[in-house]
């Protein structure tokens, strides 16, 4: 007999390229909740960040008041030394003023004659020179306190580090912290493997970079798998041509190490996407998408979008000639756009990317110039209700049951005017192009697991 029971996780994807460090260090990958519903279904909230360094441990709390007392110990220490040492310079100076005097009296006491007015205001002269000696051996008494107390602290820290010990038993701090980022990369497999699920909340921005105009995009290739960690800037949304490629993010946001691609044909707004090494793109003045291969600095294929509006017909709300905008998810290549014959709604397309190829069509029955911006997650087209501040994702269409609803998803537009919008589902991001930043968000996605045993 076999038992089928669903298994729904809400998985929190805090999930950044693999270069930077999106999350806060402070959060680590936690099981918030775990329940079961009425029909004894299991419930389960997960946070999973990028990287993760047992921070939520009081014990590592503890480690690292450790080592900040460590530290403010070393440099009070430093301190003490370099002050230590410019007094034994003065002292240094001033032993043979003591000798002399030293010498003088003695003659004196010797012989009372011998000690004359001139020789008496000379003995006094020398022991004024030494009165300054007077607060250094002050200072060195401060010191010397300071240095028991300072070896005091040092022995307490001592006890607590021992204690500290002796309460993790048989794991020490770098081994558990293996054991966490084993954990870790076990739960990335697994969310790897969940596939698609349904978009619940997006993160506050995390600023990249500010470079180039107002408007542009910014992207890496969305294939699934890849290891390809090249960086792509196109700057501009009217008869753009040039293309600068970066090596890696970090280098992306140095502005470094970088090549130029000459388009053969100018760009129309800002909707390129980046797709197993070739940039999809659409050409100027025209309903045509481009096909660019990046190695062979070649266009291998273009091809009409039939009745596609263009140069402005139907763009967004933000206008700059967004009419076409093409993007990728997890389920391939997708064109959105506009035509006549649908009124001004908003169309879904997919595409074959060899040949460029409609493959299927569907009607949203949103008004695109209503639309801010737009991108796909496993299927599913999400569009916000404005480009400026204020927006959120306010409608959701579903390709796979062809219906749709209308949601309320904050997005928080930081730079109050966005002219790109695009997901990667390789790094399960939004990128985003805002006024001359570009920014990414972190996703939230509702996944559903279908899981069966036997009995």
């Amino acid at each position: 007999m076999h038992l089928f029971s669903d298994i729904f996780l809400l998985l929190m994807l805090i999930i950044g390229p693999s270069e930077t460090l999106f999350p806060s260090p402070e959060e680590g990958w936690q099981i918030y909740s775990s329940a079961q519903d009425p029909d004894g279904k299991c419930v389960c909230t997960v946070v999973a960040p990028a990287q993760s360094m047992c921070t939520r441990d009081p014990r590592s709390r503890q480690l690292r008041q450790l080592m900040e007392k460590v530290q403010n110990i070393s440099q009070s220490m430093e301190v003490l030394h370099l002050r230590t040492e410019r007094d034994l310079q003065y002292i240094t100076k001033t032993g043979s003023l003591v000798s002399e005097v030293n010498s003088k009296l003695k003659v004196a006491s010797e012989s009372t004659r011998t000690l004359d007015p001139k020789s008496f205001q000379e003995l006094k002269d020398k022991v004024n020179q030494l009165l300054p000696l007077l607060p250094v051996l002050e200072q060195y008494k401060t010191d010397a306190r300071m240095v028991v107390k300072l070896k005091e602290e040092v022995r307490n820290l001592s006890l607590v580090l021992l204690a500290i010990q002796e309460e993790m038993g048989a794991y020490d701090y770098e081994e558990l912290q293996q054991r966490v980022l084993l954990l870790e990369a076990r739960l990335h497999a697994c969310m790897q493997k969940l596939g698609c699920g349904k978009l619940t909340g997006v993160s506050n921005p995390i600023t990249i970079r500010a470079s180039g105009s107002r408007f542009g995009s910014w992207m890496t290739d969305t294939m699934i798998p890849s290891s390809d960690n090249r960086v792509w800037s196109m700057d501009g949304y009217y008869k753009g041509r040039r293309v600068l490629e970066y090596r890696t993010l970090n280098d992306f946001m140095k502005g470094q190490n970088f090549v130029q691609h000459l388009l053969p044909h100018p760009w129309a707004g800002t909707g390129h996407v980046v797709y197993n090494g070739s940039l999809y793109y659409n050409k100027y003045q025209s309903n045509i998408i481009i096909k660019y291969h990046f190695r062979s600095r070649s266009v291998l294929v273009q091809r009409s979008l039939n009745g596609a509006g263009y140069n402005n017909t139907f763009p967004y709300s933000w206008g700059g000639s967004s009419d076409i905008d093409l993007m990728a998810d997890e389920n391939g290549l997708w064109a959105v756009y506009t035509t006549i014959q649908n009124a001004g709604n908003i169309v879904i397309s997919r595409l074959e990317p060899q040949s460029l190829e409609v493959l299927q069509t569907w009607d949203t029955g949103y008004p695109k110039r209503s639309a801010g911006e737009s991108f796909m997650i496993c299927g599913t087209l999400y569009v916000t209700n404005s480009h400026l501040a204020g927006a959120k994702i306010y409608f959701a269409y579903y390709t796979n049951s062809s219906s749709y609803e209308y949601t309320d998803i904050p997005f928080h537009n930081q730079y109050s005017h966005i002219s790109m919008l695009d997901y990667n589902p390789r790094e399960r991001v939004l990128y985003t192009w805002n006024n001359g930043h570009q920014v990414l968000y972190n996703v939230t996605l509702f996944h559903v697991i279908k899981t069966s045993g036997d009995a």
